[in-house]
């Protein structure tokens, strides 16, 4: 029976780093609140049924919904969410203290960058979409307040690497830690991917929205910002990795397969995350097909980590189904915790990311791309390595975080089930009506439930795949609800756990270990290999753009909603 057993102080006292990580996490939480709201009527667009009347005065358009939804579920929930909950596992896996102030500022840049960006998006007045490419224009407040959230993000980076630095001088000879490697390996793949965007918002964006600067080349601006905006989804993609390898084999029941396996792959999205991007821009004049083709390649090496990850995760879940219990070829799977809402949301999030995966080769393809391109299959594609892959996963981590770190219990574990389960459902039944839908070339971003042509049979051929989405968009509904209940009953709740029914942090035991392995100490070089990394962007991405800013062609801005 839960009592109330400590006060708050006391819960912090000797890891003070719970605090900041619960209040990043928290905030995470309320942005994705707000930006899921609109996720019924993004679906329901879909589904040829068009909602968003219902929405003004309050909100203006599709468009501004589209942007709301994207810019605070994919970018600001996600980022937040990396930035608390890295921080405290990899703080409790090596017994390194950040450094606490520094912590805090990197808090209170993402709550004034939130601040000022939110504004202008909810007026209105910065409906420039997910990807914010000029000539759109925005209000200057929301690219401030993003360029502040970016530097609280390459904050957490120097966070984890001046914590793994430490923890090295520490422990000379020794392998790092393998949650500690995996998680300052995710800082520094980001650190050098987030410079794109940081060029593009400080020497463009800002100075234009404040009218400093007369325009900005589409062609350039588009290329910064793929510089970034593929790694990103690595950047939510990794802390999920970091789970699956580090925490998940015991929650599960058993042990990590392989230690040196788990930080092979990561070593390898360190390296080949960032040289991607121009496959964002086939359909782009200005650029080489060579270069292009030179990033779809490096694209097909990034599928080589995540493939190594599939083969050791599925591999440490059959040792654990079969420490519970699990008899013949596929019994090991009935006998995973299927009852553990924390488990089921990872597992279902990487059975998503399965599907994702494969329709990602096609995106990345120099040929197929041109048939799916800018049509409703991105969105669909992007919603299971994202909004499933990384949020399942996420919420899976915060069931026992949220309770380890408060020292409440959490609430309602049936329905934070339900939740996941009709979650996961609901996204394959949008991936799928997405995917056949832009085969179809129904296009994206573009409000089609208000548009005559659907209604004169152009699109015709999708109507029957527009069910989908519509029990899609009821069945996420639910399940938005129903997470979100449990996630906040439990943060409010006023009962605490006694000491010893505290959730642990389930750092998993590795089978294979690193020690003794002249492998783990080559890899253990994580600056060798981000000097790899860089040398790697230098190579791929200077010819063309030295090009593009030698020739830039600055485009006015506009605003069309």
């Amino acid at each position: 029976m839960a009592v109330r057993s400590a006060s708050p102080e006391d819960i912090y006292a000797t890891h003070p780093e719970k605090k900041v990580s619960l209040y990043f996490m928290v905030l995470g939480f309320i942005a994705l609140t707000i930006g899921v709201i609109f996720g019924p009527f993004q679906i329901f667009n879909y589904a040829n049924i068009d909602l968003y009347p219902a929405l003004q005065p309050l909100f203006k358009s599709y468009y501004q919904g589209l942007t709301l939804h994207g810019v605070l579920n994919a970018i600001v929930f996600t980022q937040f969410f990396i930035q608390g909950s890295l921080l405290y596992l990899q703080a409790r896996d090596s017994n390194v203290r950040p450094l606490m102030p520094v912590a805090w500022a990197a808090w209170w840049l993402d709550l004034i960058g939130l601040a000022l960006a939110a504004w202008p998006l909810l007026l209105n007045n910065a409906t420039v979409l997910y990807t914010f490419y000029p000539p759109l224009q925005g209000h200057w407040a929301f690219y401030v307040g993003a360029a502040l959230i970016i530097v609280s993000s390459l904050v957490s980076v120097f966070l984890s690497v001046e914590m793994w630095v430490r923890w090295k001088k520490q422990n000379p000879g020794k392998p790092t830690p393998l949650v500690t490697f995996m998680t300052t390996a995710t800082w520094m793949m980001w650190g050098l991917a987030a410079i794109g965007l940081v060029v593009e918002a400080v020497f463009f964006l800002i100075p234009w929205s404040l009218g400093w600067i007369k325009g900005v080349d589409p062609l350039l601006a588009r290329s910064l910002f793929w510089w970034s905006g593929h790694p990103i989804v690595y950047f939510w993609l990794l802390p999920a990795y970091v789970s699956w390898y580090g925490l998940l084999p015991r929650q599960a029941g058993g042990k990590l397969i392989s230690d040196p396996l788990a930080r092979m792959a990561f070593l390898g999205f360190l390296v080949f995350s960032t040289p991607v991007g121009f496959h964002h821009q086939f359909a782009d004049p200005g650029i080489s097909a060579f270069w292009k083709g030179v990033h779809t390649v490096l694209t097909m090496m990034v599928a080589v980590p995540s493939l190594m990850t599939a083969f050791t995760i599925a591999a440490s879940l059959e040792l654990a189904g079969r420490a519970n219990g699990g008899k013949g070829m596929l019994g090991w799977i009935k006998a995973l915790p299927w009852n553990n809402p924390s488990v089921v949301a990872q597992l279902l999030g990487a059975i998503a990311f399965i599907f994702g995966g494969a329709g990602g080769i096609v995106n990345a393809s120099f040929t197929l791309d041109y048939v799916v391109h800018n049509t409703t299959w991105i969105p669909g594609h992007f919603h299971l390595p994202v909004a499933t892959a990384s949020t399942l996963t996420f919420f899976g981590i915060a069931f026992w975080l949220i309770p380890h770190i408060t020292h409440k219990p959490l609430a309602a574990p049936r329905t934070a089930l339900a939740g996941v389960w009709l979650w996961f459902v609901g996204m394959m039944f949008m991936a799928f009506g997405m995917h056949m839908m832009g085969l179809q070339g129904v296009p994206r971003r573009a409000h089609i439930s208000a548009m005559s042509a659907v209604n004169d049979g152009i699109y015709a051929s999708s109507a029957f795949y527009m069910v989908f989405n519509a029990i899609a968009g009821v069945l996420l509904t639910i399940a938005a609800v129903q997470l979100f209940y449990v996630l906040y009953a439990t943060l409010f709740s006023r009962r605490r756990l006694p000491a010893d029914q505290v959730p642990e942090i389930p750092f998993a035991e590795a089978i294979s270990g690193p020690e003794g392995k002249n492998g783990v100490k080559v890899m253990d070089r994580l600056f060798f290999w981000w000097g790899a990394a860089v040398v790697l962007v230098l190579i791929v991405y200077m010819p063309t753009l030295v090009q593009l800013f030698i020739h830039m062609v600055p485009a006015p801005g506009m605003r069309l909603w």
